[in-house]
C-alpha cells in the first residue's frame, strides 16, 4: 500500500474520525498484523473559512500547497483533504502537487450516480452549500443538488463552526438539523442527504435519519484504498 498523506484540522474532531476509519479499515483489508503508515498535516479550519469568507482563493491554494509539500517531504505518494470546504481550491491545488490528490466531491459523485439517484440534499458549511464547486460535478451527472432555505443555511453554518469544529455535539442542534432534512426530504423530494461537511457523521453518529445518508468521510475512504493499491 501507498503511503497515505492527510490534510487534516478541518476540523480536528473529523480529522480523529479519518485516522480512525483509515487504519481499522486498513487493518481489516490487510490482515491482523497490518496498520498503515501514514502523516497529517494539521492547519487551522478557522483560517481556511477566514479565506473562503474573503474569496482569497489565492491564498488558499497556497496555505493548502505548504501542507501538501510537508507531506510530500514525509514520503506521502497520496495526498487527500479531510474536508469538503477546501475543496473549493481542488482544481488549482492538483495542478501544483507533485503527487495525486484523491477528491470528496467526485468520489460521491460517483457513489451518487451508481445509486442511480436523481435529486439529493446538500449540507455542509455555507461555502459548500452555497457555492458552484461541490455542485458542478453532479450537476454535470444530471443529478439535482437541493440546499436549505437561506435561514437554514446561517443556522447550520453558525453550528458547524461554533459547535461542531470546537467538538460540541449538541441534542438540539442534532434534532433541528433532522428537522431540516426532513423538510427538504417532504417539500424539495430529495432521494438522499450528502453529508458534506466532514463533522456531521459525528453529529448523527447512532442516528436514523429521514432519508438515505451519503457520508462523504466513508465515501472518501473508501476511495482513498483505490487510489493507495500498489
Amino acid at each position: 500500500m501507498k503511503k497515505l498523506g492527510l490534510i487534516g484540522g478541518t476540523g480536528p474532531e473529523s480529522t480523529l474520525l479519518y485516522y480512525r476509519k483509515f487504519v481499522y479499515e486498513a487493518h481489516k483489508r490487510q490482515g491482523a498484523t497490518f496498520l498503515p503508515n501514514l502523516t497529517i498535516e494539521s492547519i487551522n479550519v478557522f483560517d481556511v473559512l477566514d479565506m473562503c469568507g474573503r474569496k482569497d482563493y489565492t491564498s488558499l491554494v497556497h496555505y493548502l500547497s505548504k501542507a501538501v509539500k510537508n507531506l510530500v517531504a514525509a514520503g506521502a505518494e497520496v495526498v487527500a483533504l479531510t474536508g469538503n470546504t477546501p475543496h473549493i481550491v481542488f482544481n488549482e491545488l492538483q495542478a501544483s502537487s507533485p503527487v495525486p490528490l484523491v477528491s470528496i466531491i467526485d468520489a460521491t459523485c460517483r457513489v451518487t450516480k451508481n445509486q442511480g439517484l436523481k435529486k439529493v440534499g446538500l449540507l455542509g458549511t455555507r461555502f459548500t452549500m452555497e457555492e458552484d464547486f461541490f455542485k458542478r460535478p453532479f450537476m454535470q451527472a444530471g443529478i439535482e443538488i437541493a440546499i436549505p432555505h437561506a435561514d437554514e443555511i446561517s443556522y447550520i453554518a453558525d453550528k458547524i463552526c461554533d459547535e461542531l469544529e470546537v467538538g460540541i455535539i449538541a441534542p438540539q442542534t442534532r434534532d433541528n438539523f433532522i428537522a431540516v432534512i426532513n423538510r427538504m426530504y417532504q417539500n424539495d423530494g430529495i432521494e438522499a442527504i450528502i453529508l458534506g461537511c466532514t463533522e456531521l457523521p459525528l453529529l448523527f453518529a447512532g442516528t436514523e435519519l429521514p432519508v438515505r445518508v451519503l457520508d462523504t468521510v466513508d465515501i472518501h475512504i473508501d476511495a482513498l484504498f483505490d487510489a493507495l493499491a500498489p
